[in-house]
């Protein structure tokens, strides 16, 4: 019998070295005792010997798909005890059968793939659901937050609020662990209670009146925010404590809407009509805070933050990469010469751009001076991190029922996660919070092609992605 010992619950190298290493020598799954810390999880029931601590050493490689390795390391963190060990199996087979993991129906690939997808839905819930709490200590201001996490999470999601609020100090609080920025540095702490994180504080305030001033009542479902939203992390958010009233007052303040809107001039004689009761002031509201963002270093040699424009209520987001050169200048989105091939593409797919929300991943141009132009210099993951708050911000405004992202930052921007445009496209991905998104090309990417007979033949294929994916939601509609 063989025990292998990880350093702790989220320590999947630990797993993947020992794995490979025992893979290699034709180890059965019966004979490994899987141990973190004291505790062993034996999935065979079986008695094991301790044969020494630390991993084994690896001796030869083993190739497996890069899928395969997402999957083990988000299904990793899954509080399952026995999670390393059905790894484990699903490794031998992937070695013995290559396409087993496509196989749906496996009990066993849709077991771990459980565990993975509520790993990830765990990790989308600390994203949305942090909340900081301002506390004055010795030496200026922390931001203190507390959160339940239901698996090892904690040091996976570091990155990604370091990415985020890189420039302030915050620690985050959990009964598994705590995280501790102090602008240059990430330390970890032991696990705390709820009474260690602090109360509400002046920002909180603010929070709530911006909250009510965005919550739409003719699109309230309880149901729907309940499974997105669920019960549990309501006492470590405010505006939680504003739902129940917001929902109880939906109908009355819809009822309220539609008779003003009923006694205004039509849209067509210039008046903003039922649409703009709202939802278009949050939108307003949110360009302004944009326009002052400080979350990275690319608002210094930009002229502005070039915001998204379209209807709040649209059906349709599409996201592309950055401002260019002219929307830069403009303040507009998709006005150069990509913008003229987008245009182009939507008419042709019969997507109504007036009728669109459009928007960026990132808000500021980046560039590179060469003489007097400047040319276009692709976002790196920290700078796309940094500016994904605002476009979770313009989705939970706008709703949309489809979202369309174009190239690879858009994609990684609404995913959390580097997507391939090419293994992606021409399909709908699920987001985590249930929106339907279809990935395809920046249209920049057809004016790099040399050939006129590639642009062209890439421009068709283009207009057919934004027309599938416009087809998709009239097909939703209908209940096809």
């Amino acid at each position: 019998m063989r025990l292998v010992r990880l350093e702790s619950e989220d320590d999947f190298d630990g797993w993947r070295i020992a794995a490979r290493t025992l893979a290699g020598e034709g180890v059965l799954p019966s004979e490994i005792v899987w141990q973190v810390g004291e505790q062993a999880f034996d999935l065979f029931a079986s008695e094991a010997g301790d044969i020494g601590a630390g991993s084994p050493v690896a001796t030869a490689p083993l190739r497996v798909s890069r899928q395969f390795l997402e999957l083990a390391r988000d299904a990793s963190l899954h509080s399952e005890p026995e999670r390393f060990s059905l790894l484990y199996i699903l490794l031998l087979r992937l070695l013995d059968q290559p396409q087993a993991l496509q196989d749906a129906a496996d009990p066993l690939v849709r077991r771990i793939e459980g565990l993975a997808r509520n790993v990830r839905r765990d990790s989308h819930k600390m994203h949305a659901f942090v909340r900081f709490r301002e506390l004055a200590e010795d030496g200026g201001t922390r931001f203190v937050a507390w959160f339940e996490p239901e698996h090892h999470i904690l040091r996976a999601n570091a990155q990604f609020f370091v990415d985020r609020f890189t420039n302030m100090r915050w620690s985050i609080l959990t009964p598994r662990g705590s995280l501790h920025w102090d602008g240059v540095a990430l330390a970890e702490g032991p696990p705390a209670t709820r009474a260690d994180a602090p109360g509400d504080d002046p920002v909180e305030a603010v929070w709530k009146a911006y909250y009510s001033a965005i919550f739409n009542p003719a699109r309230v479902m309880p149901r729907a925010m309940l499974k997105e939203m669920p019960r549990k992390y309501w006492k470590n958010m405010p505006e939680t404590a504003l739902v129940p009233q917001l929902i109880a007052g939906a109908r009355k303040r819809e009822l309220a809407m539609m008779e003003q809107a009923a006694n205004m001039p039509s849209p067509r004689q210039g008046a903003p009509g039922h649409a703009a009761v709202q939802g278009p002031e949050a939108l307003e509201l949110l360009a302004e805070e944009a326009a002052a963002c400080r979350r990275c270093p690319l608002w210094k040699p930009a002229t502005r933050t070039v915001f998204g424009e379209g209807p709040h209520d649209a059906e349709i987001m599409i996201v592309g990469e950055q401002p260019g050169d002219q929307e830069d200048l403009a303040g507009r989105v998709f006005v150069g010469p990509a913008g003229a091939v987008f245009d182009r593409a939507m008419a042709e797919a019969g997507i109504d751009r007036k009728r669109s929300y459009v928007t960026n991943a990132v808000k500021h141009f980046k560039f590179e001076p060469r003489g007097k132009r400047r040319i276009h210099a692709r976002p790196n993951s920290g700078e796309i991190e940094a500016c994904r708050w605002w476009v979770d911000q313009e989705r939970a405004i706008v709703r949309p029922r489809l979202v369309i992202a174009m190239g690879a930052t858009a994609a990684r921007s609404l995913t959390g996660r580097a997507v391939t445009v090419g293994q992606e496209r021409g399909r709908a991905i699920t987001l985590p919070d249930g929106t339907p998104c279809w990935i395809t090309v920046h249209p920049s990417y057809l004016l790099r092609l040399p050939s006129e007979a590639d642009a062209d033949a890439e421009f068709t294929r283009y207009v057919d992605d934004l027309r599938k994916a416009a087809q998709s939601l009239a097909s939703a509609a209908e209940g096809v």
